[in-house]
């Protein structure tokens, strides 16, 4: 499956800064019954977002004005816990989530993460606290993240350094999933297929 390639992208990042919040947050069990992923963005953090009455909390940070639309968030320690649902992930992007930027992540939502083309970026706690402050500013909320240079850049012009995996960061770039990143070595599996036929012939 093709993804959508993550180059450079500038838009504003919505902090979200509690620790352990789980995947039953993120997309709550009652979405979990589609046959298709259509309209899981209405889902995404919906006990959060909405009011008992179905109204939109206007206290949750992407209901407010200067974090709508955001690109980005900037989120607590143990980000994604709980069950592994990947519609959590498919969610975010309906929401048109490209990275999160977080201090640690859970296991299982990170690699739902990467095969869905979303961005995971891992900083130190005092790195990620410090961007945590400035985006929760409206007027500092834009940023850009480049994941060529491995860079976040504030509109004050500071650039934070990122590490990423090189497969990871390959794939992301060229906006491939785990079959698509596997289908560029077919030559490199075809020749070992071949050499290891050659050496053991009794396989064929």
């Amino acid at each position: 499956m093709s993804l959508q390639p993550f180059t450079q992208v500038t838009g504003k990042a919505a902090p979200m800064l509690a620790a352990n919040i789980d995947t039953d947050v993120i997309m709550p069990k009652q979405f979990l019954k589609g046959i298709d992923r259509a309209g899981l963005d209405r889902g995404l953090f919906f006990d959060l977002r909405f009011l008992p009455d179905g109204s939109p909390n206007p206290e949750f940070v992407l209901n407010k004005p200067a974090w709508q639309g955001a690109s980005f968030m900037v989120v607590g320690p143990n980000f994604g816990c709980g069950s592994s649902r990947e519609h959590a992930v498919w969610g975010l992007k309906q929401m048109g989530i490209r990275a999160l930027i977080g201090s640690s992540f859970a296991g299982i939502f990170y690699d739902n993460c990467q095969r869905n083309g979303v961005l995971l970026i891992t900083l130190e706690e005092a790195v990620l606290q410090r961007l945590g402050q400035v985006v929760s500013e409206p007027d500092s909320a834009l940023i850009n993240v480049d994941l060529e240079t491995q860079e976040i850049r504030l509109l004050e012009g500071q650039a934070i350094p990122f590490e990423i995996d090189t497969l990871r960061k390959t794939a992301l770039l060229l906006g491939l999933d785990a079959i698509g990143s596997t289908l560029r070595r077919s030559e490199q599996i075809k020749a070992f297929e071949r050499n290891h036929l050659a050496a053991n012939p009794w396989l064929s």
